[in-house]
């Protein structure tokens, strides 16, 4: 049914998409929103900072006119990802980046909450690993230099009661004889007898399902015009390079995300099979705390650094693929 609804709504926002004029005026401050020409000086600044990211054309058929043709859409190819979003052990409460949201709002899954009572049960078990000291101050260590701590063999009681005990050595011309050598023979210890068959070799480590297979993403941005900001999307590919089902690239979003903010559209530059797409609703509303979170610390933020910024909070919805936004970017004193 979900799907269905998401099918709706995307062709209705294509309608809407297509009788959407171009924003012209820059509104970036006031609302987040930006240009086309915003947008392709921000991926001017993303493509010269982070050079795994470049731009792409597409199709010549779905060449977007108010974009310059050799700039429709940026690509990045072959970014890893390790691990599966249900092996992420999340540490503290999940906050609400965008709160009064009907859908559940934007999920940051990564917050650390330092009063969590389970980092400070982990701090407790780590403080309880001690050494028992107890014992080692009770018993004083032997002291090596006095002959009497000296095992020659010949002194101390505990030593001729061993040897008392023992008997004599065994004569090794008798072992040889007596045929107990070969029995116990280290070379021949692990080799199958002559009538038994080989056992078959247990599966390696490799083999099994313990071994994490690394899948691939290819990740373009893309400009939306009804909405006037950048969109996510993303196509995976297994360690073949064969491409993802729909339900594995959902593996690797977030579930508070899945077929919600994610969903699988078509792409507005590329023929073929659907993609999953960050969905744009939330883009501009989320840019815009942001900026004046920048101001009223007394930065100013440019909209050359849309894209960076777009990516780090995008992060959230995918945080096991592992793009490249490079630069550090300190929200609070941003110049």
């Amino acid at each position: 049914m979900q799907n269905v609804l998401n099918s709706v709504k995307g062709t209705a926002l294509g309608v809407a998409e297509y009788l959407t004029p171009v924003l012209k005026e820059s509104k970036f401050r006031e609302t987040g929103v930006l240009t086309p020409e915003e947008f392709i000086a921000a991926g001017d600044h993303l493509t010269h900072h982070c050079p795994t990211w470049s731009w792409a054309v597409g199709d010549e058929s779905k060449i977007k006119p108010y974009l310059p043709k050799d700039k429709q859409f940026l690509i990045t190819r072959n970014v890893p990802c390790r691990r599966r979003c249900k092996q992420i052990e999340f540490v503290g409460e999940e906050n609400l980046v965008e709160e009064n949201d009907a859908d559940g709002g934007w999920v940051e899954t990564h917050h650390y909450n330092p009063d969590d009572a389970g980092s400070a049960g982990l701090e407790e078990k780590v403080c309880e690993m001690k050494l028992d000291s107890s014992r080692i101050e009770d018993e004083p260590a032997a002291d090596m230099d006095d002959p009497r701590n000296l095992d020659d063999g010949d002194g101390g009681d505990g030593g001729d009661d061993d040897d008392d005990e023992d008997g004599a050595a065994i004569d090794m011309d008798e072992f040889e004889e007596s045929g107990l050598l070969e029995t116990v023979d280290p070379s021949n210890a692990l080799l199958p007898a002559p009538n038994e068959k080989p056992k078959p070799a247990a599966p390696t480590e490799a083999e099994g399902d313990s071994v994490v297979r690394t899948r691939t993403y290819d990740l373009h941005i893309t400009y939306d015009k009804y909405y006037q900001t950048p969109r996510l999307w993303v196509i995976g590919y297994d360690e073949n390079r064969k491409l993802l089902s729909v339900e594995q690239m959902y593996d690797d979003v977030s579930q508070d995300h899945a077929k919600k903010t994610v969903t699988m559209e078509t792409h507005p530059h590329l023929p073929g099979p659907n993609m999953a797409s960050v969905h744009p609703c939330k883009h501009a509303d989320i840019m815009k705390k942001i900026i004046q979170t920048v101001e009223e610390g007394g930065g100013e933020l440019g909209v050359h650094m849309y894209l960076i910024i777009f990516l780090k909070f995008v992060q959230t919805v995918i945080p096991t693929i592992e793009y490249d936004f490079t630069q550090n970017f300190n929200i609070t004193n941003h110049k």
